[in-house]
């Protein structure tokens, strides 16, 4: 090969590379509890930071010790492994001059970029007093935080409809969110129905989807019960009598969600925001998976 075939071929190899590195996977973490979990939390994101993650997430609870948390983990993920973290920040149970007084310490020590929500309070008779446009308000006066937000492509369960909905999605973007990162779902046709609603009110900011790896069907119907999200009538009748065989629903897991992510690379998306639970092992394989079908496809095209 002469110098001007080399020079050809090493724009395309870019060109190729270009496209196979179009994937970006994100991870949410969360604070460990006791030392242990903090050692199983640290062996998954030695794992996952070698898939390059655009960000890691750190979720945040709704009092001072779990916020304190919230915030060492994230300064300990970035110093260890060089990586975009984000802090979870939610508005419930605090006032605009605490959250200022946050935001501010976050900014002077480097956390440039949070996950803006409103959060939820364990008391029936609580009554909000901001939500997360409002933080993401206040956000942007304190500095120039990049900010990604929640959206809920079957409902929050606060909503009333869609319209109210995307119209909350449109002020959170009009005050200055980036993004926004989606509540898990099974059903792929909500994500893209929810995403020509958006673009059909213009907008256009990146709506990235959340993937929650199946471990465990009975907990995933805890946490569906608990966010509004569908679970498909297929998806029950394929776990009926593995209630007490955990290793094969995890097997059977994993093939589920195999086949929502690469539905969901078809329509068009390229990054893909995965909730852990701090574990590295389904997850690393779906994004390796994923990496290495799309390698291989603009190989072809290569050859």
């Amino acid at each position: 090969m002469n110098r001007i075939q080399k020079n050809y071929q090493d724009k395309i190899n870019q060109k190729i590379n270009g496209f196979y590195n179009i994937i970006k996977f994100s991870f949410e973490v969360f604070p460990p509890k006791d030392l242990i979990l903090e050692e199983k939390l640290w062996a998954s994101i030695c794992c996952l930071k070698e898939l390059h993650p655009s960000f890691f997430s750190v979720t945040y609870g709704a009092n001072s010790g779990e916020r304190e948390k919230t915030y060492d983990i994230t300064q300990k993920i970035r110093n260890k492994t060089h990586i975009l973290t984000s802090p979870h920040l939610t508005c419930a149970g605090l006032t605009a001059t605490e959250l200022q007084k946050i935001a501010e310490y976050y900014w002077n020590h480097g956390i440039q970029s949070v996950v803006a929500l409103r959060g939820d309070i364990n008391s029936n008779s609580y009554k909000h007093t901001m939500y997360a446009v409002d933080l993401v308000v206040l956000l942007k006066k304190v500095a120039n935080f990049d900010i990604s937000v929640a959206v809920y492509p079957e409902l929050h369960p606060e909503s009333k409809n869609f319209e109210s909905e995307i119209s909350n999605f449109q002020k959170k973007i009009d005050a200055g969110a980036n993004r926004a990162i989606t509540q898990f779902f099974f059903n792929v046709e909500s994500y893209l129905n929810f995403r020509d609603r958006c673009v059909k009110r213009g907008i256009n900011v990146e709506i990235i989807p959340g993937i929650l790896p199946i471990y465990n069907f009975q907990q995933i119907q805890r946490f569906s019960s608990m966010t509004n999200v569908c679970i498909p009538d297929w998806i029950f009748k394929v776990f009926h009598g593995l209630e007490n065989d955990i290793s094969i629903q995890k097997i059977v897991g994993f093939n589920i969600v195999v086949d929502l992510v690469q539905k969901l690379y078809l329509e068009g998306v390229r990054h893909f925001h995965f909730y852990t639970l701090n574990r590295s092992d389904i997850v690393y394989s779906i994004c390796h998976l994923l990496r290495f079908k799309n390698k291989c496809m603009h190989n072809t095209f290569r050859d």
